[in-house]
């Protein structure tokens, strides 16, 4: 098991995180943090899901508080448990508890990755009753208004058997992600890694074109994440195609075939 504080981090409401909308995403998240409801956030890896709460969070003035979910993540994990300090049992909050009781964001990046018993844990907050029982200390915390609840996950990697129940994803409204517009990704590439964005449309272009092959089998495609990464080696003076290739296709894939199949669309686009 990790550490505490190896499982999640805090952000305060300090300087406003860049995120460039694509929709109504922004009106969607206020609204539902004013009517005090919980919110899931589906799509794919590096679209910009994490940036856009950082941003809405740090908009409202909230701290937030990122649980990066996985295998071995547990209820007690977010709620608390006791430990041994200074030679005396005392009780530490988890991130979703202090949340809670500081009335802020919590934020459960890949939720679908942890284990079933935390679903359990945040069905009461995520209904009218908006509490957290905490059974080792027998309280029962009410979250207060400017509590929220959001959760994410990338549907398009999940199989069978790592999905959110009916009745769980019932109990959130839901945003869809995808990948920005050519224009607005290319304008965020250009803002993230001070590369011109005539400079950076070449990215967005290859990008698009690998997003949609067929005959190549990836676990994921290139992500917004990806593209600044690579503008950022090309601003920092590397060659564009050899920035493409660490950026773009060694991160995808290991098969040689395939690294071979990507790197001459590369070479296409940048000779």
């Amino acid at each position: 098991m990790l550490p505490q504080q190896d499982l999640h981090s805090v952000s305060t409401p300090d300087a406003l995180p860049f995120y460039k909308p694509v929709g109504n995403e922004c009106a969607v998240f206020e609204t539902a943090y004013r009517q005090r409801l919980p919110l899931l956030i589906k799509g794919p890896t590096g679209c910009g899901k994490t940036r856009f709460i950082a941003h809405m969070a740090a908009r409202l003035g909230r701290s937030l508080h990122t649980v990066s979910c996985h295998d071995d993540l547990t209820a007690a994990d977010l709620t608390g448990r006791y430990l041994l300090k200074g030679g005396e049992t005392v009780w530490m909050d988890g991130p979703l508890t202090r949340a809670v009781r500081e009335g802020n964001i919590c934020y459960l990046d890949e939720v679908v990755e942890a284990r079933k018993d935390v679903t359990v844990v945040l069905h009461p907050l995520t209904d009218d009753r908006r509490i957290l029982p905490l059974e080792r200390t027998g309280e029962i915390l009410h979250a207060p208004d400017t509590f929220m609840l959001v959760v994410s996950y990338n549907p398009g990697y999940q199989n069978i058997l790592k999905s959110l129940k009916p009745s769980t994803r019932q109990r959130f409204i839901s945003l869809s992600f995808d990948f920005p517009p050519p224009e607005i990704e290319a304008f965020i590439i250009a803002s993230e890694s001070g590369l011109p964005e005539k400079e950076c449309m070449p990215l967005v272009s290859l990008a698009r074109q690998l997003r949609e092959l067929k005959e190549i089998d990836l676990e994921e495609v290139v992500s917004t994440r990806l593209l600044v990464y690579c503008a950022i080696l090309i601003k920092s003076g590397l060659n564009p195609y050899h920035a493409a290739e660490t950026a773009l296709v060694e991160p995808l894939c290991d098969d040689p075939d395939v690294k071979q199949g990507l790197l001459e669309l590369i070479r296409a686009t940048y000779g």
